[in-house]
């Protein structure tokens, strides 16, 4: 039988990236990103490279399994997917009969594919639907709809076609977006320079033409700097200043004392460096990116540090330009009609989510969320009780601090439901865990993509589904029969697929070709025309916005100075790679092989002073406790800091390969869902503090 291609979209990690599917007899041969897809050039990382891996796994679930004794006791009862969904629809209509759809919380991965779970949440009455970036960068979002009055999505970085990017705390070349990387390389071999602001020496900064190794903590004394010095040498494009930014006056007056010479007694990086950045910058404006990394740098101030980010590129006139931070375009804005959206079945909920309760204001309510919140109103009950919980391709016991306190809370909830590929902390702690399909076993519903070209995606079943496991549109339609949403409850993909697509011109024949379904023939880069207007309340990027200052708070805040940390004492910063998506592919066969553990990187001259050597088992001590873990000595991290990777550390005796392998970073971070970003609202992840000793 001849090898057949299959157009799909890669469910590792949350990029999903185009890929194409080598088949033969039934069995997937290989992967490679999709030839047609802009950007990609058939390169897939390597954590795409382990779908066939993550297929090939036995140590996932599957089949449903419904809890026998206390949560976490590891005592399961097989059962029947029918079993499954009238169990799920009996627990949360038990929760919504008594206390009303909001008592339903639902976290999800999110993404293109998500339309048809946000209709069911919405189609129950509940506003509790949490998207993959109430875990990581909402901080980032929210600094974005403070100034532009729209979320970051919304914004493009034009690797491309720039001449000068910053990536902040953005390690692109290792928690790789394929698509990013190749425009970037791209650019640079055509003359562009890339500057990298970190507290360590990534593969990113490797590559750069400047790295500049920051202080922890210090970023927005940097960025202020920067801006001080495009305004006192008039670097920044005044024209652009008036027509498009408001109150250019606070501000100046916001960084009169954020000097370079300040900004070096903080950071460790020299005036000199700062104030030829600004100057560099200033040269290849507008085609500038500067890049907020809102995944990496999580502290007390990190809304701010994105929203200067997001400053310094307004005053270069890079916001809507070509090689900039154009606008991202969707269907209608190529003239063409996007997808029907099943959400819109059902009328929005006006009531406001669980994350609103008292003592928190939401300044961003129709941002993704801040889920850390909401797990506090099931303590609390404030502003309601939330009875019920599903968790959808999510791990809050792995990927949020202080687990232990994590648990508590869940142990107030009615029902905690999983819906996984893998195993996770969270789903172990469950009551009923029903198993998703591999992404290579399973459809999902055609997802609509914005940017420069939009398009529409579909995800298709490469190989038939092993065990008994379930794809996402499956488990939905079934919740859906049991809770009496006929409109959701599809008996085949191919309706979803044309009710979505009804009425755009687009069939389902037409992705057989390229697998995606480009929108426009040339990229959307009309930058800011005449008529536009910023949906804020002046139309212009307002740089002191209303919502915040009603409510106290100021975004142009002075930067407070980071005080200096005691001896021995260490900031504990955290992040990914090119291989692992936190703890979802640490027991994944292949990237196991190639990462078994996470070590934690130290400066040697901290080590020395400890008596510790390079691959010593050192002591990690933090307000969760203590933990074993191999140091890795190295003079790519700032002394102030010591830095590990997420997601290891698992317990589950499921997981034959990763259980005990490597330190949880969360188990280090007791009361770490009481520290977070007072003006963007996500968790500082990076705010604690520990002490680290020889083993």
């Amino acid at each position: 039988m001849s090898v057949k291609t299959v157009y799909s979209v890669c469910g590792m990690c949350g990029v999903r990236c185009p890929i194409e599917v080598a088949v033969e007899n039934g069995v997937c041969r290989s992967i490679q990103g999709n030839r047609h897809s802009p950007g990609i050039r058939g390169a897939v990382c390597v954590r795409g490279a382990a779908g066939i891996a993550a297929l090939q796994d036995d140590e996932r679930p599957q089949f449903p399994l419904r809890r026998l004794g206390a949560r976490g006791d590891g005592r399961w009862q097989r059962i029947s997917w029918d079993e499954a969904l009238s169990h799920a629809a009996e627990r949360i209509t038990a929760a919504t009969s008594r206390h009303g759809g909001r008592s339903l919380l639902w976290s999800d991965a999110g993404g293109p594919f998500s339309d048809l779970r946000q209709a069911l949440v919405r189609g129950l009455g509940s506003p509790n639907f949490f998207g993959r970036e109430a875990f990581g960068a909402v901080n980032t979002h929210h600094a974005a709809l403070s100034l532009f009055g729209f979320g970051a999505d919304r914004l493009v970085y034009d690797l491309r076609n720039a001449r000068e990017v910053v990536l902040q705390n953005r390690n692109l070349f290792e928690s790789i977006d394929v698509r990013q990387a190749n425009e970037l390389l791209d650019g640079m071999a055509d003359g562009g320079r890339l500057t990298v602001i970190d507290i360590r020496a990534t593969v990113s900064a490797a590559k750069a033409d400047r790295f500049l190794l920051i202080r922890p903590g210090t970023d927005l004394a940097l960025n202020l700097a920067v801006i001080h010095a495009l305004l006192a040498e008039k670097l920044y494009n005044a024209a652009f200043a008036e027509k498009w930014i408001a109150d250019l006056e606070a501000l100046t007056e916001a960084v009169v004392s954020a000097t370079p010479e300040f900004a070096e007694a903080e950071t460790g990086v020299a005036a000199g460096e700062i104030i030829d950045l600004a100057r560099a910058l200033a040269k290849a404006a507008p085609r500038v990116v500067w890049h907020p990394g809102g995944m990496t740098a999580r502290y007390r101030d990190s809304f701010l540090v994105s929203r200067t980010a997001y400053i310094i590129n307004a005053l270069l006139a890079s916001i809507g330009a070509r090689g900039g931070l154009p606008l991202a375009a969707g269907p209608e804005d190529v003239g063409q009609k996007g997808l029907n959206r099943f959400a819109d079945l059902f009328p929005v909920v006006a009531e406001k989510r669980a994350d609103a309760g008292s003592g928190q204001p939401m300044a961003c309510p129709q941002g993704p969320g801040l889920i850390h919140r909401a797990f506090q109103a099931i303590e609390s009950s404030d502003p309601y009780p939330v009875k019920a919980c599903v968790l959808y391709q999510q791990d809050p016991l792995t990927e949020m601090p202080d687990p232990g306190r994590l648990k508590r809370i869940f142990g107030e909830l009615d029902f905690l439901m999983s819906i996984t590929s893998a195993w996770t902390e969270t789903a172990w702690h469950s009551d009923l865990v029903l198993p998703l399909s591999a992404y290579l076993e399973r459809e999902s519903i055609a997802g609509e993509i914005s940017g420069l070209t939009p398009c529409f995606a579909l995800r298709r079943r490469c190989v038939a589904p092993r065990f008994e496991t379930r794809a996402d549109w499956e488990i939905i339609g079934g919740l859906a029969r049991q809770l009496r949403l006929a409109t959701l409850s599809f008996e085949s993909v191919e309706a979803i697929w044309k009710a979505q697509l009804d009425g755009t011109g687009v069939r389902v024949p037409d992705f057989d070709a390229r697998g995606v379904v480009t929108l426009t023939t040339r990229p959307h880069e009309d930058g800011l025309q005449d008529g536009f207007s910023f949906p804020t309340a002046s139309g212009r990027i307002e740089l002191r916005n209303a919502t915040w200052r009603d409510r106290g708070d100021d975004c142009l805040k002075p930067y407070p100075a980071r005080p200096r940390l005691a001896a021995g004492s260490f900031r504990l910063t955290v992040g990914g790679c090119s291989l692992h998506v936190e703890g979802h592919t640490v027991n994944n066969p292949l990237l196991f092989k190639q990462m078994p553990e996470n070590v934690l990187w130290i400066h040697p001259d901290a080590a020395g002073r400890a008596g510790i050597a390079d691959g010593d088992a050192v002591t990690v001590s933090g307000p969760g406790g203590t933990g074993r873990i191999k140091a890795r000595l190295t003079g790519l991290i700032h002394p102030e800091a010591v830095f590990m990777l997420r997601g290891f550390g698992r317990t589950l005796p499921v997981e034959s390969r990763a259980r005990g392998q490597g330190l949880a970073d969360t188990a280090l971070m007791a009361g770490g869902l009481e520290i977070s970003d007072p003006l963007g609202g996500g968790l500082a992840l990076q705010e604690h503090v520990v002490s680290v000793s020889k083993a």
